[in-house]
This record gives structure tokens, C-alpha cells and sequence, in this order.
């Protein structure tokens, strides 16, 4: 079963090496890395990880936070599967037919943000429409004013966060965290204006 793990660790050499050691060790195996965020001498990384049979997650959580300044922010099943779905990937992806980029993105979302679901709405004298959106999100959203990327308060299930789209806004939303870092609001934001480049040809 893949899970997914946000860790964050100090910005020096070896760190990583140290944690991906802990991982071993406690029954997992590493099948990609990514880098979210830098900051104040940290690093945030998604750490995409099988588990042998009969290993639990809490036994890798427990063997990496007893590393010196590492935290384990979060884990959890990881449904898309076996690989990070970068955003060079999801630009060419859009590139394919510009006609359908912006919808396209929506798609491809939940699997570059690892988020479970993304919807793109449009605000109207009728209320908010949903335009275009993955399965698994809401058939409704409330009325938002979204000038720029910003997170959302969600629910007791979802954290959330949503971003203007040219005339529509774009929201996602994630089972039980982890909180939408700064940096991924930034990614979100970029993603969108190469969607809107891209589909006007």
C-alpha cells in the first residue's frame, strides 16, 4: 500500500540520507521524493513510500521524528499510485490539445498536489456554477471572493484552498491535511496562468 509523507527536515547535507535510513529501518521503501518548500534553514519533502506487509505507518513516523530537528507533518494513504506527477509533466500534458487545457488542469490537479479533489466554478447573477470538476468534489460551492491563491477554512473532513482562473476560480481540497504550504499556492497560481496561456493558443 503507497503512502504519502510530508516531512520536514533541516536544509543540510545529510539530512535526507538520515531519513530515508529511519524509513528503511522501519519497514518502508522509498519510491520518490519531492521537494515542496524551503525555508528559515528547512526543507518540506513529500516522501512517497511503500510498506512492507504488516508494517504499520506509525512505525516510520516514530523512527523519523526521533531524528534531530525532524518532524513528520503528515501521512497518509496515497491513492493516485506509484509515481510524483511533476509540473513539466502536467504542462505537456496540457499541450497536447490547448482547446481542452484549462479542464484538462482540473483533471491533472489532484495528481500534481496530491489533493483528492479540484472543481473550477464561475460566479453568476444565479450563484456559483461548477464548470468543470474531478469525481470525487462537492456538487456546490458558496459564493468566494478570491483576488488571489488563498486558503480555505474547509471542513471537518477537508482542508481547502482556491485561486482566481481568469474569469472562474479553481478550488482543491485535501482529506485531513496537510495545510496548503505557500509555496504550493505559488505552483497553483503558475499552473494556472500556463493552463490560460496554453488554451489561448
Amino acid at each position: 500500500m503507497p503512502y504519502l509523507m510530508r516531512v520536514e527536515l533541516p536544509d543540510v547535507p545529510g539530512s535526507l540520507g538520515r531519513v530515508a535510513s529511519a524509513i528503511g529501518e522501519a519497514g518502508g521503501d522509498i519510491d520518490a521524493i519531492e521537494i515542496v518548500e524551503k525555508h528559515d534553514g528547512y526543507a518540506v519533502d513529500d516522501v512517497l513510500l511503500e510498506m512492507a506487509p504488516g508494517t504499520m505507518p506509525d512505525s516510520v513516523v516514530s523512527a523519523c521524528s526521533v531524528l534531530d530537528g525532524v518532524s513528520v507533518l503528515w501521512i497518509n494513504r496515497y491513492a493516485a499510485g506509484g509515481n510524483l506527477f511533476l509540473d513539466l509533466e502536467v504542462v505537456e500534458a496540457l499541450t497536447e490539445d490547448p482547446s481542452t487545457a484549462r479542464d484538462r488542469l482540473v483533471d491533472l490537479l489532484p495528481i500534481a498536489f496530491r489533493v483528492d479533489w479540484a472543481a473550477r466554478v464561475r460566479s453568476g447573477p444565479d450563484g456559483v456554477r461548477v464548470v468543470h470538476r474531478t469525481d470525487a468534489a462537492p456538487d456546490e460551492f458558496p459564493e468566494r471572493d478570491v483576488p488571489a491563491p488563498v486558503r480555505l477554512p474547509g471542513d471537518d473532513t477537508y482542508v481547502e484552498c482556491a485561486a482566481p482562473f481568469g474569469d472562474d476560480v479553481v478550488l482543491m481540497g485535501r482529506r485531513g491535511g496537510p495545510e496548503f504550504l505557500d509555496s504550493e499556492l505559488a505552483r497553483l497560481e503558475h499552473l494556472l496562468g500556463l493552463a490560460i496561456t496554453i488554451s489561448r493558443g
